[in-house]
């Protein structure tokens, strides 16, 4: 069973980093023409970089422990057999970090009559390519369809084992 498991891990960890991923996408499509933040400029983009984790609680850790809670009432009640879980950072689950990306110069729009426009009539904009980040969204989105599908394809191979 702690394949299983580990399988539900990864593809809920996958679905967190996809979350964290399309939010950050919608908040650049949303901010692609706001011109002023609380510092003083231009929206700057976020970008979501996957990296390792080796601090995420896995599902099968937590059976884990609720096995051991449960074996100390009686030895015989549960067989002291190792559940296929992987520790010590056997398996990588995934984490995403949000980084907001320095531009090197913001995009300079000619609209005078913009109230942040400078004395030429250009007003400075986020460089956000609006195609780059629909892109960006529909990968994304398939990304987080697999994981769904990969949690319920474990989910139906243990109940479809429990029928044996």
């Amino acid at each position: 069973m702690g394949g299983i498991f580990s399988i539900i891990d990864i593809g809920a960890a996958g679905l967190s980093a996809q979350r964290a991923k399309l939010n950050a996408i919608s908040q650049n499509i949303a901010n692609v023409e706001t011109t002023k933040t609380p510092e003083g400029t231009p929206y700057k983009r976020r970008k979501v970089v996957f990296e390792a984790d080796e601090d995420n609680r896995r599902f099968v850790d937590v059976l884990d422990n609720s096995v051991t809670a449960l074996s100390r009432t009686n030895a015989k009640h549960i067989p002291n057999t190792e559940h296929g879980s992987t520790k010590d950072g056997e398996i990588n689950l995934v984490s995403a970090r949000e980084n907001v990306i320095e531009p090197d110069a913001f995009k300079m729009v000619y609209d005078p009559t913009h109230p942040d426009a400078d004395e030429n009539g250009y007003v400075e904009m986020p460089d956000i390519d609006i195609i780059a980040e629909m892109v960006d969204m529909m990968a994304s989105t398939r990304a987080y369809e697999a994981d769904v599908s990969v949690i319920q394809s474990a989910k139906e191979m243990a109940m479809n084992s429990l029928d044996i």
